[in-house]
């Protein structure tokens, strides 16, 4: 079995699969991350409490956008699954012809996410949006040249800044409003949150559009937390929550067969 983990800034998103079944999912808040004793010991209990032997693992397949992170994760792979994980970095093979200015640049978990696209779309123009701590937007030819895409603060980052910067505006349930007219304050943030995002989103993916494919419509790819609560929008056309996770497996997969 194979054992994934996407560490992004505020979760640690983890997965089993057992060849192409994804057998359980968990998530860990990554701050505070924990030692390697106090990592491996959470990934060897969140496994037995969801039916999957820990001994089972024989392949760990890791993506990081948080450098600190690696050393303790690789520690716990090592010591308490005896294994040397694969992690998806600049020099591995992926599938695509990165045309970042900076190839380096580019977060692991953009590439699995494109990775993943790719894999479920081949031949396809695409543009995949991960509503997470940031919305991120990432443009993929049908030829799997990856372009670049767009960067922007997540809909949590928004309201938390929202809330530490001023003196009066409270902290909100971030939940989709029932109108666009707030009659409160709470509802006035939460309506500005989600639709203000909402409409970023739909603008951001008509310009990479027209930019990158000359205004033909792509195949929008949304995951991450927050894509769920935007699914009404028609923003995208499918929802894959667990798209990096299946990046991860087929990135891992491709370069053992290598």
């Amino acid at each position: 079995m194979l054992l994934c983990l996407d560490i992004g800034n505020t979760q640690i998103h983890g997965g089993v699969f057992d060849g192409d079944s994804l057998r359980c999912q968990f998530r860990k808040s990554t701050q505070p991350l924990g030692s390697t004793d106090e990592l491996g010991i959470f990934f060897l209990s969140v496994l037995r409490e969801n039916g999957v032997d820990p001994r089972s693992v024989d392949r760990i397949a890791v993506c990081s956008v948080v450098p600190a992170a690696l050393h303790p994760v690789r520690g716990a792979s090592k010591q308490y699954f005896g294994r040397e994980p694969f992690v998806l970095q600049a020099g591995v093979k992926t599938g695509l012809k990165v045309r970042y200015r900076n190839p380096l640049e580019v977060g692991a978990d953009r590439i699995a996410g494109a990775i993943a696209a790719t894999q479920r779309s081949p031949s396809t123009d695409l543009i995949v949006v991960d509503c997470g701590t940031a919305t991120t937007f990432d443009v993929v030819t049908s030829g799997s040249d990856y372009l670049g895409g767009v960067i922007l603060p997540g809909i949590g980052v928004s309201a938390e800044t929202l809330a530490s910067r001023t003196a009066k505006l409270p902290r909100v349930e971030i939940a989709r409003p029932e109108s666009v007219l707030g009659r409160t304050t709470a509802e006035s943030i939460q309506s500005g949150l989600y639709h203000g995002h909402a409409g970023a989103i739909r603008h951001i993916v008509e310009g990479l559009a027209r930019e990158a494919f000359g205004g033909r419509r792509p195949h929008v790819v949304g995951t991450g937390g927050f894509a769920r609560m935007l699914e009404e929008e028609r923003l995208f056309d499918e929802i894959v929550p667990e798209l990096v996770l299946l990046g991860l497996r087929h990135a891992e997969r491709m370069n053992r067969e290598a």
